[in-house]
């Protein structure tokens, strides 16, 4: 299953479960956890995994290592801390608020570490409609760990992100191989994905599409409600990468960016 409604896969105590085994494919995953004051343990076992907090705050402790997370109110509000668990880590997290855990299969064993909200690169990405922002909290560039990649995405309010549409499915000196996760909340937004796998749903918080391959793109978010999604991607490459191949028919949308504003309306958490 492509499209993945809010709640359709809760196992307790995840409010969200997506497995490599799940999604039918080798590497991503996540998880999210909705805390009201008590403490939950687990082991990370395979996977490499981050403690991203979508509302709230936590503490996390792992390998005798203890990391407040001062969270944030909400996704709009500001970039966040963050959390690194490394695989065979034996986890408690314990606080209020919701959680996202993006996680990859992984070999290399990284120490437990804190990623401070300040050191979060934020980009501006497009211009006029195409304009969005993007938290690149765990980009290859930004933060060192084996597999995993994962960045958030918000999309101002009649805006479109992933445009152009594009593809991360073969290996070449331009394009990785990686299996992406979605998950949304804000909207209601809409959500293409096609040439593999045919997707056109409306997304709304909680919500989640998988892109085993082919393009996506663009996400919509219609006048009046701002679209968040969260990443996470992974593949087979040693050297993690985000490369990828634009559809051809839609490629020259990028050089019409030069002769257009970008949306006075970015970043997320200054201007609002």
């Amino acid at each position: 299953m492509t499209f993945i409604p809010a709640g359709s896969t809760a196992r307790s105590p995840w409010a969200l479960e997506i497995t490599p085994e799940s999604a039918g494919w080798t590497y991503s995953g996540l998880r999210t956890l909705n805390l009201s004051g008590e403490t939950v343990s687990f082991t990370t076992g395979s996977e490499e995994m981050l403690v991203l907090p979508l509302s709230g705050s936590c503490m996390v402790e792992a390998d005798g290592v203890r990391l407040a997370l001062e969270g944030r109110r909400s996704v709009f509000a500001s970039v966040t801390d963050f959390a690194y668990l490394p695989i065979n880590a034996e986890v408690r997290i314990g606080g209020e608020g919701r959680f996202a855990l993006p996680s990859a299969v992984a070999t290399r064993r990284f120490p437990v570490r804190y990623g401070p909200a300040e050191k979060v690169p934020v980009e501006i990405r497009g211009a006029g409609q195409a304009s969005r922002q993007v938290n690149n909290f765990c980009a290859p560039d930004a933060f060192e760990c084996d597999k995993l990649v994962s960045v958030e995405v918000l999309t101002p309010e009649g805006n479109w992100s992933s445009y152009p549409p594009h593809k991360h499915d073969t290996a070449s000196e331009h394009e990785a191989v990686l299996e992406e996760i979605y998950y949304f909340e804000g909207g209601p937004g809409y959500q293409r994905v096609y040439g593999g796998h045919e997707v056109m749903a409306e997304v709304s918080s909680g919500d989640v599409v998988l892109v085993p391959r082919g393009y996506h793109g663009p996400s919509m978010a219609p006048p009046g409600y701002d679209l968040y999604y969260l990443n996470v991607l992974a593949g087979p490459a040693q050297e993690r990468s985000m490369a990828f191949c634009d559809d051809p028919r839609h490629a020259w949308i990028r050089g019409t960016w030069e002769q257009q504003q970008v949306d006075p309306r970015l970043p997320f958490g200054r201007n609002r």
